[in-house]
């Protein structure tokens, strides 16, 4: 038995067509294809479920419980799987305590450095982490921030108290709560706030907790306390009023600040004191991962080399992946999906695993092409440590460092699901696949571009690494944001214009619904003209061709499947005996439209869909689905199966028929391969005819080449990006020499 390839016999997952494929260990295997074509199929529904789903049978059932729940794939067989790690684009998340030094393990060697070598000492390594009582600041909590009230929201400067200045909930005149300040003697009550004298003005809003006597019962002592040292008291400081109506209650009323204590340093005064090489360990984390590593490598210090050594080789590994321009002190849930991804590749190099097969998701999603190599160099070292590397990707220079090539299709949907070519990168090219054709072409430089009049302009801003940058976008002309991972793309687009143009559509990756009743029917609101149609054509009711209404079967509910909770161990998810996982009644199923039951035509993907309907408001709509290259979904496929290329563009096929808006996209070729890329360029032309003002953040360079308008950001990432090198069209881009994007173009 050969145990240098993973064979896959008969695989079903999907549109996968019974196929049978052998994927070679300890090497880089690259899948390719149109989207749809059943890649993610293979890689993740069948290599990656199996190898989670035998992984967990090792465990007892009670511990069976607590983890992810893997069904069998729809295979014949699976050979010589090993345990596979998946490195997903899932944004990390997290918490305010989460940063990038704390997810990768390099603040815990940080803080052993400031503990051993750090002047003055002040005790053990634990005392340098923001999340411990004896490094916290404890005003923050160590976080950094404190909740606080937003006094324009909260107080109305121009009434008085007795005409109801105070905006807070249960604040009213009359109130108890209300006779805190109005009986207080400290206040005229009929003064309007805007002349409050600052003495005043300082009592009622910050004034700090003093006995008074009591307003209610004469001979009492009653606390006063101004708005914000009230508000902080009864909503932050006690747990008792942290229940989630109080919260809700008091939302529109509050703000986030820099915590007055530790100005957001996170730590208390006595860590604050300790420094190393001239700096306390809240300044060493706020510095550029580069900047750090180079401060790391000054300490010369015997006794903790090894702790220097290991600190020095993760930063590297952080630059190596083209994250030099992140701090640690940066939060995981501000990190996008690409620097996710990145992050995690990181934590595995570490790692002494070998025999591991890794698997990864588009890696090269918000990469300059010039970091590209970076990456391969990655995957190139994690193979060399003896493990079995598999990536589904479209970016031409990631699949050319491929051992190993598997490209699915031909198409997608009904017509992919097929094994089209195996083997080396030189002979794809040779091959008459769609991706070998598509590999060695690209689109030429637009010339004719068209001259803008009119601009939408935003203020200069210094928002993160921005150096006073202001975004100028040509109104109704498609525009492309250029510039490398970390110059500041983003943050001018997403952090600014859009903040102060909120007319703007943001039509993002985000899932367009996490509802296993929501598919592409409902979601385009066709699903009612569908039912209408049966109901008509059969005269019953139009809820009898609804699963959520009247036409669910009642054993499942609609669902298809019947959920069996097995106590402490797994749930178990059958198949719906009654419908057959069909998910209507019986009597249902007898009703027909054009010799369809509602079952078939929820089956029909988008592209069958338009050629059986006749009605232009079905048609229209779904056309407009066709137009963004997802036709091989089916009107019936639950959104919560999307990836995050195919949620954005079916955002996209909503507002195909719209005029006049300014829509703001970030990466649209994500998961698209080469060949859609002119399809997604000519609905974003059609934007642009219909007279809407189209803004794309973009690394491909097809894309580049096609926008009216480049706005390219630079020099590089971090504190060496935030400026605006050019503005102006493609053409003219080549000749910015300080530009890295003008060199690839």
């Amino acid at each position: 038995m050969n145990r240098d390839y993973i064979e896959i016999t008969g695989a079903r997952v999907n549109n996968l067509k019974n196929i049978s494929l052998k994927i070679p260990k300890k090497k880089i295997t690259v899948f390719t294809g149109v989207s749809g074509s059943g890649k993610s199929s293979i890689v993740f529904e069948t290599i990656a479920q199996e190898a989670g789903r035998q992984l967990n049978e090792t465990y007892s059932k009670f511990v069976q419980g607590f983890m992810p729940k893997y069904g069998h794939p729809d295979v014949d067989e699976i050979k010589n799987l090993s345990l596979a790690i998946i490195v997903d684009q899932k944004r990390i998340g997290g918490n305010s305590r989460s940063t990038l030094g704390t997810i990768t393990d390099i603040n815990p060697l940080l803080r052993l450095l400031f503990s051993r070598v750090g002047e003055p000492h002040i005790g053990p390594s634990n005392y340098f982490s923001f999340n411990d009582p004896n490094g916290m600041c404890k005003t923050c909590e160590g976080i950094g921030k404190i909740m606080t009230l937003d006094l324009t929201k909260s107080l109305d400067i121009n009434k008085s108290l007795n005409e109801g200045a105070i905006l807070l909930p249960g604040y009213k005149p009359g109130t108890w709560q209300w006779k805190m300040y109005a009986l207080s003697g400290f206040f005229d009550v009929d003064k309007k706030i805007k002349d409050y004298s600052e003495d005043e003005y300082q009592k009622l809003v910050y004034g700090k907790a003093e006995k008074i006597n009591s307003i209610f019962i004469e001979g009492m002592n009653s606390t006063y306390m101004g708005l914000v040292e009230k508000f902080i008291s009864q909503y932050v400081k006690t747990e008792y009023e942290k229940s989630e109506a109080n919260m809700k209650k008091i939302a529109p009323y509050t703000m986030q600040s820099v915590c007055h204590d530790c100005g957001g340093k996170r730590y208390n005064d006595t860590v604050l004191s300790v420094k190393l090489k001239g700096r306390n360990i809240s300044e060493m984390t706020a510095l550029q991962v580069d900047e750090l590593l180079e401060i790391i490598k000054e300490i010369k210090v015997p006794s903790v080399q090894p702790v220097v050594n290991n600190l020095a080789e993760r930063l590297n590994d952080l630059i190596q992946i083209g994250l030099d321009y992140v701090s640690l002190d940066r939060e995981t849930s501000t990190l996008s999906g690409g620097e996710s991804q990145r992050v995690k590749m990181v934590k595995h190099l570490t790692s002494s695993f070998t025999d591991i097969i890794f698997i990864f998701d588009e890696p090269s999603i918000g990469l300059h092409t010039r970091d590209v190599h970076r990456l391969n160099d990655l995957l190139t070292k994690l193979r060399d440590k003896g493990n079995t590397v598999i990536v589904v990707e479209h970016d031409p220079d990631v699949i050319k460092v491929a051992d190993h090539i598997i490209d699915v299709g031909p198409l997608a949907g009904h017509h992919g699901g097929q094994i089209m070519f195996e083997g080396s990168y030189d002979n794809l090219l040779k091959s008459d696949t769609l991706t070998g054709k598509y590999l060695q072409k690209h689109l030429p430089i637009k010339t004719a571009s068209k001259t803008p009049d009119q601009f939408y302009e935003t203020s200069v801003s210094t928002l993160h690494n921005l150096k006073g940058a202001k975004l100028r976008v040509p109104k109704g002309l498609f525009t492309v944001v250029t510039g490398v991972a970390g110059s500041g793309k983003s943050t001018l687009v997403n952090g600014v214009f859009v903040k102060e143009h909120p007319e703007a559509v943001v039509i993002d990756q985000s899932a367009v619904s996490a509802n296993l009743r929501s598919n592409p029917a409902t979601f385009t609101g066709i699903m009612d003209e569908i039912r209408k149609q049966f109901a008509t054509e059969n005269n019953v009711s139009a809820g009898l061709f609804s699963y959520n209404s009247e036409g669910a079967c009642e054993s499942c509910k609609g669902r298809g499947f019947i959920e069996t909770d097995l106590s402490f161990m797994d749930s178990v998810d059958t198949e719906c005996e009654d419908c057959g996982g069909k998910r209507y009644k019986q009597e249902v199923l007898g009703y027909k439209y054009r010799e369809k039951t509602i079952v078939d035509v929820l089956d029909m993907t988008i592209s069958e869909a338009v050629e059986f309907f006749h009605q232009k408001e079905i048609t229209g709509k779904l056309k407009h689905i066709v137009d963004v290259g997802l036709h091989y979904m089916t009107l019936g496929q639950p959104l919560d199966t999307l990836s995050g290329g195919e949620c954005q563009r079916l955002k996209l096929a909503k507002e195909l028929s719209k005029k006049g808006n300014i829509y703001i996209m970030d990466e649209p070729t994500t998961g698209l391969h080469m060949s859609d890329i002119t399809s997604i360029l000519k609905i974003i032309n059609h934007l642009v005819e219909k007279g809407n003002t189209v803004v794309v953040i973009e690394h491909n360079l097809d894309i580049i080449r096609n926008a009216d308008w480049i706005i390219d950001m630079g020099v590089d990432g971090g504190t060496r990006g935030g400026e605006v090198l050019f503005e102006g069209p493609p053409e003219e881009l080549k000749k910015c020499e300080r530009s890295i994007t003008a060199k690839y173009i």
